[in-house]
């Protein structure tokens, strides 16, 4: 038995779970960082790493006195973090910036261009992250930046994924030749791959920018799964975190992938990590490719199999900015949500407005909400876009379907899935199959999983599953909504890929007519 510590960074806080890995949680810590916008740059979103460490000492100050135990009891930390959240380094791992975090969408034009090339040079690596390379990746945000810092690009030693800075940091790495690097962050965004020696070829990089002569020697390390060791947490760390020094820092990985692990899953599970976004994560002992997924990388979530992903780009910020325009919160415009009934408000919404992460993977698409009227409230419009976000993820599990991927249970995890009912009942009646959701929130609990095999607790994670996961809530299917959601299913799947360039001419005349019919109460 050990107690461990499981630190998981999201997009605006840093929650530290302590857990005993014989018998579950015993406390908790959060504390919140900002997130720098610019009302000029709607594609900026940075944070910087002296607010992400010091998030990470108040919740963790926090989390031990939520349990009740002194820091000195704690064996192993592992960390995950959202990603790609890319920082720019010198060769001391000094930052020469901010974080450009994974919703941040400047590089558009650079993906583009490493897109183009990839296709042109007939390269593997493009195939295999689902056909485009996305502006919300690494390679594509490193570009960006040496083409817009100049005057930083001598000083430059390395970029490094947010987990990967984090676990160096913790463990005292001080030189790039000293780096430990997470196959699931470097594999899912930056193309790397054993397929194919690792990352693209320098020839290829260097095509795509002269400004890449050189980044593949940079972007070296060792590259590992996060069964793995990076390090023991340094003198000067143990005393800021009020931990024992030298305890094991196992390699860091994204949080949603680890967040799929704490939710319990396994092969044929598909697993909708729902929070600001949504990742859509399963495993799998092998896998072909799939056209628009994310991302397939041996040893990303599970270190002895497949991993895949996808997702959408806003899911939560989302349902936030609706309440936000109508001058309210989420809470209170869920009020009532329960008593609507499907396709009741006669809108049809795509949820694109952060863009398409998968399956079109495009960043310029922006939010579409068809079938207003002069009566329609911001709550209407809340249930829509929940909707919406259900339908979405419903074309996303029929592409890794067709491609091969099991899919036999769906879990929805992620912080909204806790807190919101009539989501999880709403996905539940559009995907047509029951809807497993854990009995807590499993936030935290990936991480502490990996921290567990570093203390030596478990030989693998499903021993270590099956002691921390949570059991789990079903909502299933109302047999009711069946024939509703699978006529505005049709209706959401035609508007998504003819809006999004995959189709040609699509008549429209009969999709406005068809909302209000659906809206109508049956006789």
């Amino acid at each position: 038995m050990a107690i461990v510590a499981g630190v998981d960074f999201g997009t605006l806080s840093v929650r530290v779970t302590l857990v005993d890995d014989h018998t579950g949680p015993l406390g908790l810590g959060t504390a919140e960082y900002p997130l720098h916008r610019r009302r000029d740059d709607p594609d900026h979103a940075s944070q910087s790493h002296a607010d992400h460490l010091d998030a990470l000492v108040t919740a963790m100050q926090r989390a031990l006195a939520s349990a009740g135990i002194r820091g000195d009891c704690v064996a192993a930390l592992a960390v995950d973090t959202t990603g790609s959240t890319v920082i720019p380094v010198d060769e001391n791992l000094r930052p020469l910036g901010d974080y450009y975090l994974w919703c941040d969408h400047r590089a558009k034009a650079e993906a583009a261009r490493i897109t183009a090339l990839a296709h042109e040079e007939n390269l593997e690596a493009i195939r295999w992250c689902g056909g485009v390379y996305s502006s919300e990746w690494g390679l594509a945000k490193l570009l960006h930046w040496l083409r817009h810092n100049p005057d930083k690009r001598e000083r430059f030693g390395t970029a490094l994924e947010h987990c990967d800075m984090i676990v160096a940091t913790l463990t005292g790495v001080t030189h790039v030749s000293q780096l430990r690097r997470s196959i699931c962050a470097m594999g899912h965004k930056w193309m790397w791959n054993p397929r194919w020696d690792g990352l693209p070829s320098q020839d290829f990089l260097s095509k795509v920018d002269p400004l890449f002569d050189g980044i593949r020697e940079k972007l070296g390390g060792v590259y590992k799964t996060s069964d793995m060791v990076a390090g023991r947490l340094s003198d000067t760390w143990a005393e800021r975190l009020g931990l024992p020094a030298g305890i094991p820092v196992p390699v860091g990985a994204l949080d949603a992938h680890w967040d799929a692990i704490g939710a319990g899953c396994s092969v044929g599970d598909v697993v909708n990590v729902v929070g600001t976004s949504t990742c859509v994560m399963a495993i799998g002992p092998e896998v072909g490719l799939v056209q628009g997924v994310c991302g397939i990388v041996p040893g990303s979530v599970h270190p002895s199999l497949v991993g895949i992903e996808a997702g959408l780009s806003a899911t939560g910020d989302i349902f936030d900015a609706i309440a936000r325009r109508a001058n309210t919160n989420i809470r209170t415009l869920s009020e009532g949500l329960e008593r609507y009934r499907a396709g009741e408000t006669g809108l049809l919404r795509l949820t694109w407005d952060n863009g398409d992460r998968t399956v079109l993977v495009r960043a310029d698409l922006g939010g579409i909400t068809l079938g207003w009227n002069l009566l329609h409230t911001a709550q209407d419009e809340l249930f829509a876009a929940i909707e919406g976000t259900a339908f979405h993820t419903r074309i996303i599990l029929e592409r890794m379907a067709e491609g091969g991927v099991p899919v036999e249970r769906v879990i929805n995890a992620g912080g909204i899935p806790q807190n919101n009912p009539v989501l999880n009942q709403v996905y539940a009646n559009v995907l047509g199959r029951p809807v497993l959701v854990p009995d807590g929130l499993p936030t935290g609990l990936g991480s502490s999983i990996f921290a567990s095999l570093a203390a030596g607790s478990y030989a693998d994670v499903e021993s270590a599953q099956a002691a921390i996961c949570r059991p789990f809530r079903t909502f299933e299917p109302d047999p009711a909504t069946r024939d509703t959601y699978e006529q505005l299913y049709g209706l959401y799947r035609t508007l998504y890929f003819g809006f999004g360039g995959k189709t040609g001419p699509v008549s429209l005349d009969q999709v406005l007519p068809e909302l209000k019919r659906l809206a109508r109460p049956a006789p």
